[in-house]
């Protein structure tokens, strides 16, 4: 994708041994921030919607990078019944929504987060995530948070590669 933005970089060329001269020009901003020019939003209608200023997923070059999901089921608007267990399976479902609108499965995560209302929860949800990550499995952290949006007991992130 070609970058239309443009910045002025300001810097000093030594001309002589103590002399600098000041140059300015413009510089495409893909050639500072090559990333910003190449970001490619990841959307679907098959996962719930941004409940903020964010996207779903970003592509940058070969990564994926998924914001959060929160265990919205995107058809009612709600979470499902069934408390952790249904929530962590809500989660990935949503995460595999996007990867597949992403061209990826999810063989592709290379990292996850999740972050869990309360860790007593760590068990019940390791016997969900193992439904859908086989060996290698994908590097992982899980923390426990004070609350999380809308009240869900769990939100899980992904980091993955093409």
């Amino acid at each position: 994708m070609l970058c239309n933005n443009t910045i002025r970089m300001v810097y000093f060329e030594i001309a002589s041994k103590n002399i600098y001269v000041y140059r300015e020009k413009a510089v495409p901003l893909c050639l500072k921030y090559k990333y910003i020019c190449d970001m490619k939003v990841i959307s679907t209608t098959s996962a719930p919607s941004a409940i903020g200023p964010y996207s779903q997923a970003i592509q940058v070059g070969n990564f994926v990078y998924t914001s959060g999901q929160i265990p919205i089921d995107p058809a009612t608007g709600a979470f499902p019944e069934g408390g952790i267990q249904a929530q962590a399976r809500q989660s990935l479902n949503n995460i595999r929504a996007i990867l597949e609108e992403a061209g990826l499965n999810m063989n592709d995560v290379v990292k996850t987060t999740v972050f869990l209302a309360d860790m007593n929860d760590f068990a019940e949800v390791n016997s969900i995530y193992a439904e859908f990550f086989t060996a290698p499995y994908p590097a992982r952290s899980a923390v426990a948070v004070k609350s999380l949006p809308k009240g869900a007991l769990i939100e899980i992130e992904v980091v993955a590669y093409k």
